[in-house]
C-alpha cells in the first residue's frame, strides 16, 4: 500500500511538472538562420577551430532539442510558411505569407479549415504590440520584405507581392527594422515615415551606429539584400552583429519590453547555391549576433531567446564522393581550402565579369588559392555572359557562380544532395532566466504556443485574428460600401452612413473619416482572390 502511495504521489508529481507553465518575460527574441542544416553548425565548429578562432560556437551551450518545422500539405517547406507557423500557430502553403491556407485535402498532413481561408493570420509581434504595448523589431540581411521579416508583420497568400507585404511592414509602425531594400522603399511609406515620427536612415552605417534617438528607427542598405559577409564592405554596411546590438539598445529603452526577430537571411541563399565557404562565413556571422543576444538577456536577467531555423537546405555534409578515404582526411585536408576563399562565388563572379580574360587565372587564384586547369579556365569563359536572377536556382542553373561553386567544391571535401531545401528536423536553442525552456522534440506549431507564453499574452491569437482581420463583407453587413479599384494594387474601400464616409485603404494602417487620417490600430489587409477586405471590427463604431 505504502508503494503504492509513492507511485502515486511521483505520477501526480510528473503531471504536475509538465503542466507547469512558463513563466512570462519582459523581452522575447526570435532569431532564425535561416535555411541551417545541421552540418551547417558543425562544419562552422571545425572552421573555428581550424582557424583557430575558437573552440565553440556561441549558440552551442543553448541547444534543447529539434523541430518538424513543414507546410500544411508537404513536409519540406518554404520560408514564407515555415516561420510563419512559429509567428502565427497556423501551418500554411507554400507562398504564403502569416494566412490561413487553401485547404488541400489529398495532401494535408494536419486539418484546414477552409472556412478561415485567406483569414490573415495574427503573429506574435502583432500580439505583443497590441495586446502588450511592447515594442518591435525586425533585424535582417535580406531585403525588408522577404519571406521570413514579412512572416512577422504582414499578411498576403503570395510571399513574392511585395507591393503588398512592404507597406504592410511600414503600417505595423515598428519600433526597429534594419535590413536591406532601399529600393522598394515608396514615397506613399516615406510620407508614412513622415508622419509618425520614424527617423529614417539610407545606406548610413555610421548614422544608425551612433543613433542616439528614443523614437522609431528604419536602416535600411542596399537597393535589395545586403552582399554576402564574405564580400561585406565593413566601412560601409553593418554587420548583422552591429545591427542587432543596436536594436537592442532601440528596443529596451521601453518599459513594456519588446519582441525582437534577428534572421541570418543569407546562411540559406549560399546553401541554395551549394556555396561552402558563403554557408560557413555567414552561420558565423549570425552566430556572432547570438553571442550579443546572450550577453544581453542574460545580464537583463527578464529576457527569452528561442534560436531555430526555419528548414534545412542544401544536405549539405562534412565529407563528399570525391574524398575517399574519409575517417583518414584529416582537418587540414577538409578545412584548409574553405579557409582559403576569400569571396563568394557571387563575389567572384562580380569581379571576373569585369576581369580581362588574360587576368581571370591570376584574380581567381588570388581569392581562392586555386590555379585553374585549362578546362576550368574554359568553363568560366563559356558563362560570363549569364547570370541566374533568382537566388534559389543559382546552384543548379547554367550560370557562373554556379560554374564558380562547381570549381571551388572540386577542391573540397563538402557534399550537397539538392539546390533546394530538405525535410529534415531543425536544432532548437533557448534562453530563459529560469530555465523554462521547450525542450525534446517539438512541432513547428509548438514554438508559437512557446512564444505565445513567454511573451505574457492572454488573447489567443485567433481571437486577435477575428478582432482585426474581420470580412468587411460582415463588419459593414447594414451599411453601404463600395471598393475602389483605380489604383489596382492599392483598393480603398469606402463606406458611408449617416453623413459619414469612411475610407479604408489596403495594406495601410491609415484609414480616414470625412478625409480626416486615423490610425485603425492594425494594418488592414485586401485579398484579391476573394475581393475582400480584412480589417478592425471597431472600424464600425466610426460610423
Amino acid at each position: 500500500m505504502k508503494k503504492l502511495s509513492v507511485l502515486i504521489y511521483l505520477a501526480a508529481l510528473c503531471l504536475t511538472a509538465s503542466a507547469q507553465q512558463v513563466k512570462p518575460v519582459k523581452n522575447v527574441i526570435v532569431m532564425i538562420p535561416d535555411g541551417t542544416s545541421i552540418g551547417v553548425y558543425s562544419a562552422a565548429r571545425w572552421y573555428k577551430i581550424y582557424n583557430k578562432l575558437g573552440q565553440q560556437l556561441n549558440i552551442d551551450p543553448y541547444f534543447t532539442g529539434t523541430v518538424r518545422t513543414h507546410s500544411s500539405n508537404a513536409p519540406i517547406g518554404d520560408s514564407a510558411p515555415t516561420t510563419s507557423a512559429y509567428m502565427t500557430g497556423v501551418l500554411q502553403k507554400t507562398g504564403n505569407v502569416a494566412i490561413h491556407p487553401e485547404a488541400d485535402p489529398e495532401a494535408d498532413l494536419y486539418p484546414v479549415d477552409s472556412t478561415r481561408t485567406y483569414q490573415p493570420a495574427a503573429t506574435i509581434l502583432e500580439a505583443s504590440r497590441i495586446e502588450l504595448g511592447k515594442a518591435t523589431g525586425l533585424v535582417v540581411t535580406c531585403e525588408f520584405p522577404h519571406a521570413t521579416p514579412a512572416d512577422c508583420s504582414a499578411h498576403y497568400y503570395n510571399r513574392g507581392n511585395y507591393k503588398a507585404l512592404a507597406p504592410q511592414i511600414a503600417y505595423q509602425n515598428l519600433d526597429v527594422m534594419f535590413g536591406g531594400g532601399t529600393g522598394i522603399v515608396t514615397d506613399d511609406i516615406r510620407q508614412h515615415f513622415r508622419n509618425n515620427g520614424t527617423t529614417y536612415l539610407e545606406n548610413d552605417r555610421d548614422g544608425l551606429l551612433n543613433y542616439k534617438g528614443k523614437g522609431k528607427i528604419w536602416a535600411l542598405f542596399q537597393d535589395k539584400a545586403f552582399p554576402y559577409d564574405i564580400d561585406r564592405n565593413p566601412d560601409k554596411l553593418p554587420s548583422l552583429s552591429e545591427m542587432t546590438e543596436k536594436a537592442l539598445d532601440v528596443l529596451s529603452q521601453n518599459p513594456k519590453g519588446f519582441f525582437l526577430m534577428v534572421e541570418g537571411s543569407q546562411i540559406d541563399w549560399a546553401a541554395h547555391a551549394n556555396d561552402p565557404a558563403s554557408i560557413i562565413t555567414e552561420y558565423l556571422a549570425f552566430d556572432e549576433a547570438v553571442g550579443k543576444v546572450m550577453d544581453f538577456a542574460k545580464k537583463d536577467g527578464e529576457t527569452a531567446v528561442i534560436i531555430l531555423s526555419d528548414h534545412g537546405n542544401s544536405g549539405f555534409t562534412i565529407g563528399s564522393s570525391r574524398c575517399p578515404g574519409y575517417d583518414k582526411l584529416s582537418i587540414k585536408q577538409l578545412f584548409e581550402n574553405v579557409s582559403n576563399y576569400k569571396l563568394s562565388a557571387n563575389g567572384l563572379e562580380a569581379l571576373l565579369l569585369k576581369t580581362k580574360p588574360e587576368n581571370v587565372r591570376s584574380e581567381f587564384k588570388k581569392y581562392t588559392n586555386i590555379d585553374l586547369t585549362d578546362e576550368e579556365l574554359e568553363t568560366l569563359y563559356s558563362s560570363r555572359n549569364y547570370k541566374e536572377g533568382d537566388y534559389t536556382k543559382v546552384g543548379t542553373s547554367n550560370n557562373m557562380v554556379h560554374n564558380i561553386v562547381d570549381i571551388l567544391n572540386a577542391h573540397t571535401c563538402f557534399g550537397f544532395t539538392t539546390g533546394g531545401h530538405t525535410g529534415e528536423e531543425v536544432l532548437l536553442a533557448a534562453y530563459h532566466p529560469q530555465d523554462n525552456v521547450p525542450r525534446g522534440n517539438l512541432r513547428n506549431v509548438d514554438i508559437n504556443r512557446y512564444l505565445f507564453q513567454v511573451s505574457g499574452l492572454s488573447t489567443p491569437l485567433q481571437e486577435l485574428s477575428d478582432n482585426i482581420f474581420a470580412k468587411h463583407t460582415e463588419v459593414f453587413a447594414r451599411t453601404g460600401y463600395k471598393i475602389d479599384k483605380k489604383d489596382a494594387d492599392f483598393p480603398v474601400l469606402r463606406v458611408t452612413k449617416n453623413g459619414k464616409t469612411l475610407e479604408v485603404k489596403a495594406f495601410s494602417s491609415v484609414a480616414k473619416l470625412n478625409g480626416k487620417p486615423f490610425d485603425v490600430g492594425s494594418v488592414v489587409v485586401y485579398i484579391d482572390k476573394n475581393d475582400t477586405f480584412y480589417l478592425p471590427k471597431k472600424l464600425a463604431e466610426k460610423l
